[in-house]
């Protein structure tokens, strides 16, 4: 049985949510919350699986909600938005930053011929994030982060310069890490495909841009690759390339997701891009990306797979690594500094 609490301060929201919820036997709405400080203390009270969390709250908001939650009594959280566009999103990241897992648009009303598309929706991301093992996020006194060990050295032959990415569950958070390590101006295109709700690629690409200082914006059709430049794959199109121009495509959902990560990576393989690439393959569930990342390898680029330690969810990661598409496993930590290496080597 699956346990959630619901935190939010509108009763309709919270009536829907639990009519989408009950289409399954094995979830079990375990207490509701009306505002930020009752979610807090019904979280350490009886200790749910998951606390799906409104951002806009009296008495305490779901920002201050989720940081006393990760610090206290670390809890998956899923956040709710209900503008995909201003600031309420921009909150929704805000709180992605301060431990929650991931972010989804608020039903507002469900029409019965999307009720049960919704339902599943909900259903499948709520399950698959009560699984995952979150860990403290400590506000204050924070000991230092103990010495790492050197990631592996880069072959000085090499001349890299792109940098693709691939990420679902958990990736936010692990994109975030990566750029705010990596230095401005890297010589580097970076391509980043995040699996991520409907409508919130652009408040993504803006949270990592006000977070890290990077010129991050959504790729645009008929773009050309530029170093310095890092860019987002927008919601509902496959990120592609022709030669060195970025192309967006409109074809078909590969593993139920659009964008892809084996998309982008098998055009890179398709369009002679391997040799100057290195691939990051991040957390996330299911097997989307193994294959492109085979075809990059195969093709000569260097293939990168987050380590099961540091994943939110080591599955992407373990298909890939599963089918030999892995050249190297890193844990999140080391990753910053293997790119730094790898491109100043180029």
């Amino acid at each position: 049985m699956t346990r959630i609490l619901i935190a939010d301060d509108s009763t309709l929201t919270r009536t829907i949510l639990r009519d989408l919820l009950a289409q399954d036997p094995l979830i079990d709405i375990v207490a509701e919350a009306a505002d930020g400080r009752k979610a807090v203390e019904l979280t350490k009270e009886l200790r749910p699986d998951l606390v799906i969390m409104d951002i806009m709250m009296p008495v305490m908001d779901g920002l201050d909600a989720t940081s006393e939650i990760m610090a206290e009594c670390p809890t998956p959280i899923l956040v709710l938005s209900a503008n995909t566009d201003h600031l309420d999103s921009r909150n929704a990241f805000s709180a992605i930053r301060l431990g929650a897992l991931d972010v989804m648009e608020k039903p507002s009303g469900v029409i019965s011929e999307a009720f049960d598309r919704i339902s599943v929706e909900l259903i499948t991301k709520v399950k698959s994030l009560s699984r995952i093992r979150v860990i403290h996020h400590y506000r204050r006194n924070r000991s230092p982060a103990p010495p790492q060990p050197s990631a592996p050295l880069p072959d000085p032959s090499k001349k890299y310069s792109i940098l693709a990415i691939g990420a679902s569950t958990g990736g936010p958070q692990a994109v975030l890490h990566l750029l705010r390590e990596i230095p401005q101006g890297i010589r580097a295109a970076i391509l980043i495909v995040q699996h991520i709700a409907e409508g919130f690629a652009p408040g993504f690409a803006a949270w990592l841009r006000r977070e890290t200082g990077h010129k991050v914006a959504l790729a645009e059709d008929g773009a050309n690759l530029s170093p310095g430049q890092v860019l987002v794959a927008p919601n509902g199109r496959h990120l592609t390339l022709a030669g060195r121009t970025l192309r967006l495509s409109d074809s078909a959902p590969l593993h139920n997701c659009c964008p892809a990560v084996d998309a982008l990576f098998q055009s890179l393989a398709d369009n002679g891009l391997a040799a100057e690439t290195v691939a990051l393959l991040l957390t996330g569930m299911g097997q989307d990306g193994a294959a492109g990342l085979l075809a990059l390898k195969q093709s000569g680029a260097l293939t990168i797979a987050q380590d099961q330690a540091s994943c939110a969810i080591f599955g992407m990661p373990k298909v890939a690594i599963d089918r030999g598409a892995v050249e190297r496993v890193l844990p999140l930590e080391l990753m910053p500094q293997a790119v730094k290496a790898l491109f100043k080597a180029g």
